[in-house]
């Protein structure tokens, strides 16, 4: 046993990636790029636009801030390495990249989660309890829930990523995937991991079934309330609002849980590799492209900045 966790610490991983080596794959590799520079580009507009627009220094704002944060990190972890690799024809990963990707990984999925969880309890308390929105959605608040997304999303990794990393892996080391993730990696070991499967499923209810139950109650409150509003524009202002966030929480949500509650036998390489591009590289790239078109504030902070850019460049010219 000590010689194979030996190996396991001294050996590289092989990721098999996600393209061919041939004309296709390099268009599809284009097509991703293009994806991730709009995501990191969409995403920092976001963040900057939130930053300097006093407007928009709302607890929503804020956690929406963080999302776009978390959005930009995912990408960022994923996306060069899987481009290096493809380009260069090095498929290999050091052990502590591929538990270092891991770790970042686990993480930002686990605080997107939670992050879209009380971007919902804030549409609900705005919405069903507005008088009461100062005191109970105020800015401390709003930093304790961004501070707990964060913390809950670190320690979930932590105890995920220490234990995928200390199995053995005595056999082949191709990881059929285009990144280091949990239920690829769990193929390769050489010990039954049943019970950790089980612990996967725990963690999944805490980090998806439960947020998800929190929304589909929030946004049944909300529906509800909208639907009794006498105010016409009321109620197209609460649905727009509320329609941005349930398209990505539909998008986000439904990819992990189909992920990470599946049985261990019904994962195949193919699935896990589409289903893992909805949240690694769609969702980063879609979250600020919805919040943004259909949001007033946003799009009334865009053209503010945008139309001050060119006055200013008018007058220089």
């Amino acid at each position: 046993m000590w010689g194979k966790k030996n190996l396991t610490f001294t050996s590289d991983f092989i990721l098999l990636g996600l393209l061919d080596p041939n004309h296709y794959g390099m268009l599809f590799l284009s097509l991703i790029l293009m994806m991730f520079m709009v995501a990191i580009m969409g995403n920092t507009v976001l963040i900057l636009l939130i930053h300097f627009d006093t407007r928009l220094h709302t607890p929503m704002y804020f956690l929406l801030k963080h999302l776009s944060f978390t959005d930009i990190l995912n990408i960022f972890n994923i996306v060069p390495m899987m481009a290096i690799n493809y380009i260069s024809g090095r498929k290999s990963i050091t052990f502590v990249g591929c538990g270092f990707q891991l770790f970042l990984y686990v993480i930002f999925v686990g605080a997107e989660c939670l992050i879209l969880s009380a971007m919902s309890y804030d549409r609900y308390v705005a919405i069903c309890h507005p008088l009461r929105y100062p005191m109970l959605m105020n800015n401390r608040i709003s930093i304790i829930l961004a501070a707990g997304c964060w913390l809950g999303g670190i320690i979930n990794s932590i105890i995920h990523t220490t234990y995928v990393m200390l199995l053995p892996y005595c056999g082949t080391r191709i990881i059929d995937h285009f990144f280091c993730e949990v239920p690829a990696m769990l193929r390769l070991s050489c010990v039954d991991t049943s019970q950790y499967q089980e612990k996967v499923y725990v963690s999944s209810v805490f980090f998806f079934l439960i947020p998800f139950s929190i929304i589909l109650f929030s946004y049944g409150q909300i529906l509800h309330i909208v639907l009794h509003m006498k105010s016409k524009e009321a109620q197209k202002k609460a649905f727009s609002t509320c329609s941005s966030h349930l398209t990505v929480v539909a998008m986000y949500y439904g990819s992990c849980i189909f992920t990470y509650m599946r049985p261990k036998s019904y994962h195949t390489p193919g699935q896990d590799k589409v289903i893992a591009i909805s949240y690694t590289i769609l969702a980063p790239m879609l979250n600020p492209v919805i919040y943004s078109l259909r949001n007033k504030d946003v799009l009334c902070a865009l053209k503010k900045v945008l139309s001050n850019a060119l006055s200013h460049r008018n007058e220089n010219g």
